[in-house]
Order: C-alpha cells, then structure tokens, then sequence
C-alpha cells in the first residue's frame, strides 16, 4: 500500500502580502505530524510538527515567538 501523500493547504492569512505557510493536516492523525512549509519554496524543506506540540506551534506563531525581525 502506498502511504498517503501530504495535501497542503495555505494559511488563512495567505493574503497577507506573501508571507505564507501550508500545512498537511492530513497525514495528523496517522503520523501524529503536521508538516509545514513556506507557501513560496514549496520544494524547500518541511518542518514535521509533532501532533502534540502543533497547538503551542501555532500559538507561538500567532504571539511572534518565531518573528525574526
């Protein structure tokens, strides 16, 4: 059996000006990851997100943890 590929979906907030990312939701509950790339290297890297850890993930995103500039 072939394991299922990622289907990527793009931020709500993809109209933001291009800074963007998609998630694979579907390959949670299987893997227990959400993989996450940069909507605009879509053949860059991909960062697994334990399953566990996506709700902090995503908070951290939303309060700037992540913010580099």
């Amino acid at each position: 059996m072939m394991p299922e590929p990622p289907r990527w979906f793009t931020s709500s907030y993809s109209n933001n000006g291009g800074d963007c990312i998609e998630v694979a939701a579907n390959l949670a509950v299987v893997h227990g990851i959400v993989p996450v790339r940069d909507s605009k290297a879509v053949d860059g890297p991909v960062v697994a997100v334990p399953l566990t850890a996506f709700p902090a993930f995503v908070a951290g995103v939303r309060s700037g943890t992540f913010d580099t500039v």
